[in-house]
């Protein structure tokens, strides 16, 4: 049964790109990347699944057990395209390809003074290499960078402006994951692939680590009343952790105290927030959103934008404006 669904799904690569994606770049002059638009196919074909799966699954938990009722299906759906950019546009794989030509490169340099590559998977050979824990090793490796990317994006001023566009959407559905600013999502992507090229990540590999990523940063935005238990919300971030994060005046607010802003950053494993102090484990299902959302005088009343491009532009016009604050 695995092996007829795989068969089906590279035949319908192959279909997809000799009677679409080859005809177009020949009429366009760029036959010499159809070895990347090939790959590309391929995340296409992915992003379609994951959005076939998400909906299937994710979509009648949310009618089930959802924490907020009657979201706004406008606000839903901007999210929806967002998702629909992220995952059909080969946002990510085009950054990795942009870059795997100039690591091989610098690489090739080395040899030359020699200096060898550096694969994490040397690290334990016989146990590293068997393909599950090598996966495994990777994801864990990337969160924890991810992690401190994550953290980042709330310290500094500037990056806040774009990031808070993510944290804007006081309605979080499975789809909000993908709600950020395009200049976020590109200094994220081509952080990641720069470490993963680092450790050594095959293409392939990386592919599947984005897509194990991206699934269940999905379920953690979903509008769920759900939890792993007091075990398993230490060991995987559930919608109810990350909802915490997105709490307002809670998940992402600098406290009197002087500690670090916010709370929850882990993108998949909690054990980062765990060793570096900024896990709360709460119980309950917060209001999602950002304070200077709210009409004053509990907030400022500040207007994120409703649909897509006013969203990117507001988030252009406050890395300007919160770059002249004074540090946090």
């Amino acid at each position: 049964m695995i092996q007829t669904f795989i068969d089906l799904f590279y035949n319908t690569q192959a279909w997809l790109f000799q009677s679409v994606v080859q005809p177009f770049l020949f009429v366009t002059g760029l036959g010499d990347i159809a070895e990347e638009a090939f790959e590309g196919t391929e995340w296409f074909l992915i992003g379609l699944l994951e959005l076939a799966l998400l909906f299937a699954i994710l979509r009648p938990l949310e009618a089930w057990i959802p924490v907020k009722r009657n979201l706004d299906p406008a606000a839903r759906r901007i999210d929806f395209l967002y998702t629909c950019v992220h995952r059909l546009g080969v946002f990510t794989l085009t950054i990795f390809f942009v870059l795997d030509p100039l690591f091989d490169a610098i690489a090739s340099e080395l040899r030359m003074l020699g200096v060898t590559h550096f694969n994490l998977e040397q690290l334990w050979p016989g146990v590293t290499d068997i393909p599950l824990v090598s996966f495994i090793l990777y994801l864990v490796v990337l969160d924890f960078f991810d992690y401190w990317y994550h953290r980042s994006s709330h310290q500094f001023n500037w990056w806040w402006g774009l990031h808070s566009l993510h944290h804007s959407q006081r309605d979080m559905n499975l789809w909000s994951d993908n709600r950020n600013h395009l200049l976020d999502d590109l200094m994220r992507d081509s952080c990641m692939a720069v470490i993963a090229l680092i450790i050594g990540v095959e293409p392939a590999q990386y592919m599947m680590l984005v897509v194990a990523s991206r699934m269940q940063q999905s379920l953690q935005h979903a509008n769920v009343r759900l939890h792993f238990g007091a075990i398993g919300e230490r060991l995987l971030v559930s919608p109810r952790y990350h909802r915490l994060h997105h709490a307002i005046g809670m998940g992402h607010e600098a406290p009197s105290d002087g500690k670090p802003r916010g709370c929850n950053f882990a993108v998949l494993f909690p054990v980062w927030d765990i060793l570096f102090r900024t896990a709360h484990f709460g119980k309950t299902f917060e209001a999602t959103g950002i304070r200077d959302q709210l009409p004053a005088p509990h907030g400022e009343g500040r207007d994120y934008g409703r649909g897509f491009w006013a969203q990117q532009w507001h988030g252009v016009k406050r890395v300007v404006e919160f770059s002249k604050r004074r540090p946090s």
